[in-house]
């Protein structure tokens, strides 16, 4: 745990008691502070409880009295739609808000570096798509390079939850919109950004705020080195508000699809193959099209932002190569959960939104595509570049047959449940096809998260398969 510093016999409170929030609260007194907690779950604050900490009613008047802090988990809303009455309390009272993050970079450093030759490094990862799997697959290189690594935040584990770092640990932390909008102390190593795309828009006013959030990592940040994903506008106008010029090295440009030019530090993939150019010459090449564990362009991209944030550590690249061979991928990102009768059978039940199905619809060929949920703001306009590869859809979710008359040119047969779904795609599939997962919408209307959806659709599968 990362006792939290800055607290000592101060009251601090903490609201929302999910993993973030209970973790937050246990390390604010494992460093001094007195904690006092509140969620609107009762089950949440009798797990409080039973960890010895304090509920309290933060909405009541006079809760917030000499209160150092207010730490807030990342679902609760600070801002838009509307701020939560709590945080509105504490802007009144002068309370200073922050989350679990903000609680962590002011923590991290600890006066027992002074001893280390080599001192823990963070790199921190945000983005709209493929966070996860690049957090993973920087985590992954780390370790297999024969270093210590840890990986926390909006995966794994909570960040004050990791162990105090040694000699040259890492830390690698996805961060989440929700988690760089609020965090009033924001100092990673190296920050990478992946790419953007519409989400959470109502939690941000748009995808201006949305954006915002984002960029805090870097523009408030200020990290040694930045891994910039410039497929689109707005990482090319981070890259270039970050970058003193041309040949700054500090920021690294990565692409998927397109040849980066230029006298600076460019990881780009192309027709299957990651290249590093650095000072207008290639460094490195790597054969992406055998790393079974990262099919399709949208995974090359996560590839070459680890491949850069792993060069900024000072990994040599075919310590890399060989480490991404041996990624086994994650669970729910394009999974591969099943091979039969030349029939492959994908999990990418995180693909809860159009920018995100798209790219899995893109990454594979002759596609039975399962899709639908709780549809998102923006339509499914976005998702008609992937029609060519889809032999055809088979929606689920209560609003299935509205869902499926949006997916014009392709045949798609409303199933409302993954079981019917699921049976219908294994009966029709051919030598060949591709039985994917990829919902472009969330899951809520059916289930408690993406990772129930994912599980389910697994264990149809595998029922599907075992009764042919």
């Amino acid at each position: 745990m990362i006792p939290v510093q800055g607290f000592d016999g101060r009251k601090v409170a903490v609201l929302g008691l999910g993993r973030s929030g209970l973790t937050a609260a246990k390390a604010l007194a494992a460093g001094g502070a007195v904690p006092v907690v509140w969620d609107d779950n009762p089950a949440a604050r009798t797990r409080a409880e039973a960890e010895g900490l304090a509920p309290v009613d933060l909405s009541k008047q006079g809760a917030l009295d000499e209160v150092a802090c207010l730490v807030v988990s990342p679902g609760i809303p600070h801002l838009y739609p509307a701020p939560n009455p709590v945080i509105a309390a504490a802007w009144a009272a002068g309370v200073p808000v922050d989350n679990d993050i903000g609680l962590f970079f002011r923590s991290f450093g600890s006066g027992a570096w002074d001893s280390l030759d080599v001192p823990p490094r963070v790199v921190a990862v945000t983005g709209s798509n493929g966070k996860s799997t690049t957090s993973a697959l920087i985590h992954h290189i780390v370790q297999a390079a024969g270093r210590d690594s840890q990986l926390a935040g909006n995966i794994g584990r909570g960040v004050l939850d990791i162990d105090p770092p040694g000699e040259g640990g890492v830390v690698v932390l996805e961060l989440s919109s929700y988690q760089t909008d609020l965090a009033r102390a924001l100092t990673p190593d190296i920050g990478v950004f992946t790419n953007l795309s519409p989400d959470h828009l109502d939690r941000h006013a748009g995808l201006g705020g949305y954006f915002a959030a984002k960029r805090r990592l870097f523009a408030e940040g200020g990290p040694d080195r930045c891994v910039i994903g410039v497929d689109e506008d707005e990482g090319r106008y981070l890259a270039n508000q970050l970058a003193e010029g041309p040949t700054d090295d500090r920021v690294l440009r990565v692409s998927s699809g397109q040849k980066l030019a230029g006298p600076g530090w460019n990881v780009f993939a192309r027709k299957g193959f990651l290249s590093e150019w650095r000072k207008g010459r290639q460094v490195a090449s790597i054969d992406l099209r055998e790393v079974r564990g990262l099919p399709g362009a949208h995974n090359h991209q996560n590839a070459c932002a680890a491949y850069a944030a792993a060069r900024s550590l000072g990994i040599a690249p075919r310590q890399i190569e060989t480490a991404l061979h041996s990624f086994e991928g994650l669970p729910h990102r394009s999974q591969i959960v099943a091979e039969a009768g030349g029939v492959l059978y994908v999990n990418d039940s995180k693909a809860t939104n159009v920018d995100a199905a798209l790219k899995a619809l893109q990454a594979f060929p002759r596609i039975r595509w399962i899709c639908g949920g709780l549809q998102k703001e923006g339509g499914l306009e976005g998702l008609q570049r992937g029609f060519d590869n889809v032999v055809k859809a088979y929606v689920i979710g209560r609003e299935a047959e509205g869902f499926a008359l949006q997916l014009q040119g392709v045949e798609a047969e409303p199933c409302t449940t993954m079981e019917s779904a699921v049976d219908r795609a294994v009966a029709e599939a051919q030598p060949g096809e591709v039985v994917l997962l990829a919902p472009a919408a969330a899951s809520f209307d059916q289930y408690d998260n993406f990772e129930k959806r994912g599980e389910d659709f697994t264990r149809s599968v595998q029922a599907a398969l075992a009764g042919r």
